[in-house]
């Protein structure tokens, strides 16, 4: 088991190791004196997984709720979170109880904006069960809901009391969902580390994955503690993130957003080597890589079609988008393209 500390403008663990839901309850009331919990999670997770975590919050002390939505992201929206507000309001949740996010990212993002929100905030802890939302999404405190035609677009930062990583959980993964995280796992050796990269490509994520998601949520940690609140260096988290949140709305939600982000990875990287920023070597890579992964590379839309939704990013800023470059693995940096210049500058990589 591995334990790594974040200290931002709210201090707590993350836990990572095999076996570990049923030690939620007694990890919890060590540091906590809530006396209810919503558990939030969705019909693909709770199933699976929802009774052992409840018995183990139940024999801890704690009143425990459940609210159960439809899986996808579509599910990440107002409504959803709206009745997820009147639930914990009808189960008479106070300032000094919590939310136990059981599931992927959109559980943690949505339960996290919920307990941000709901009576001025209170405390949430992440039980993230994709690989995805292990790596990135449970930790660091951003949580939201989308809107019609754009993700996050409603949100803010929350950071939990506590990111609880079961690995077992991974055993019940679809092979798409372990594809998705494999994506997001890239992107941090792309980003800032070449020995991850180079792991990855020698031994599969799934044959080390606890080493794998330590490192990773370790990278995270680090830039969420010299930038909690995205205004520097944590923008460079966003690889990938620019395109692929326009890909993952093009598809209405459709193509997962660890497919999306490749796409993005890739579209990205085409653009920067068209441009003379990497190397022909550096694109192989990361193609390569991506490839190996089963991950899709090619982004099938038009730059017509995402420049309209491009313009609607908040990282849209003085009519510039800001977006993250990769020079060369393991070392990115931060751009702006001006609003008038996106479709040229999506055409020059490639895309049609």
């Amino acid at each position: 088991m591995n334990t790594v500390h974040v200290s931002a403008s709210g201090s707590y663990d993350i836990v990572i190791g095999q076996g570990l839901l049923p030690s939620i309850g007694e990890r919890m009331k060590a540091f906590d004196k809530a006396q209810k919990i919503t558990i939030v999670s969705d019909d693909n997770v709770y199933p699976l997984y929802g009774d052992v975590v409840k018995a183990s919050l139940e024999s801890a002390g704690y009143e425990v709720s459940v609210f159960v939505f439809p899986h996808g992201e579509r599910s990440k929206c107002l409504t959803t979170y709206g009745e997820l507000l009147e639930f914990m309001d009808e189960k008479h949740l106070s300032r000094s109880d919590m939310i136990a996010a059981l599931g992927g990212g959109v559980t943690g993002d949505l339960a996290g904006f919920a307990a941000a929100t709901y009576q001025r905030g209170i405390r949430f802890v992440q039980i993230p069960t994709s690989l995805l939302a292990m790596v990135d999404s449970s930790v660091g405190g951003k949580t939201a809901v989308d809107l019609s035609h754009s993700k996050n677009q409603v949100g803010c930062f929350w950071q939990p009391s506590l990111v609880l990583i079961d690995t077992d959980t991974l055993q019940t993964l679809p092979e798409a969902e372990y594809r998705c995280g494999c994506a997001e796992i890239i992107k941090y050796g792309i980003l800032g580390n070449r020995t991850l990269f180079d792991e990855i490509r020698a031994v599969p994520v799934r044959d080390q994955a606890e080493h794998v998601i330590t490192v990773c949520v370790s990278m995270k940690r680090d830039t969420v503690e010299q930038d909690e609140f995205d205004r520097g260096e944590r923008m460079k988290l966003n690889l990938g993130h620019t395109l692929g949140h326009v890909a993952e709305a093009l598809s209405d939600f459709t193509t997962l957003h660890g497919q999306a982000v490749a796409m993005g990875m890739a579209a990205i990287t085409r653009i920067a080597f068209k441009q003379g920023i990497c190397s022909e070597e550096t694109l192989t890579e990361t193609l390569d890589i991506l490839e190996a992964y089963g991950l899709p590379t090619d982004m099938p839309y038009t730059a017509d079609q995402m420049v309209d939704i491009m313009l609607t990013d908040k990282k849209v800023a003085g009519g510039t988008l800001r977006v993250i470059i990769p020079e060369k693995i393991g070392y990115c940096r931060i751009d702006s393209v001006p609003a008038s210049e996106l479709k040229s500058w999506l055409t020059s990589g490639g895309i049609r």
